[in-house]
């Protein structure tokens, strides 16, 4: 299934506040996944953005994981290259209750 108006996906700031921050007490271990395996750093996060809203865009690969009280769940995974590598990129998405597009909840890299 498509991401509901994937077209419209919103990152906020999670990936310089959360995702690839390396202060963060539970970002930090993602932020060195995605630096060791892909080199993608708060330095270059426009290269991890754009490969999420691309994904939210075009794939059709999304899941549904239902309504967990604020809006509807989704789990989108993708393969993302860079000079470094391939990985698989996990990215879980909510379209709140008041609104009609998927905001980024979190990503993280999976083992394959």
């Amino acid at each position: 299934m498509r991401l509901p108006n994937g077209e419209r996906a919103d990152l906020g700031t999670k990936l310089e506040a959360y995702v690839l921050n390396v202060g963060h007490p539970e970002g930090r271990h993602k932020a060195r996944r995605f630096e060791s395996t892909l080199g993608i750093t708060a330095g270059n996060t426009e290269v991890l953005r754009q490969a999420l809203l691309g994904a939210a865009a075009r794939s059709n690969a999304a899941e549904m994981r239902g309504d967990n009280g604020f809006g509807d769940m989704y789990v989108l995974r993708f393969a993302l290259t860079t000079q470094l590598g391939t990985a698989a990129v996990l990215s879980v998405w909510v379209v709140l209750h008041t609104e009609d597009f998927p905001r980024l909840t979190t990503c993280y890299i999976v083992s394959p």
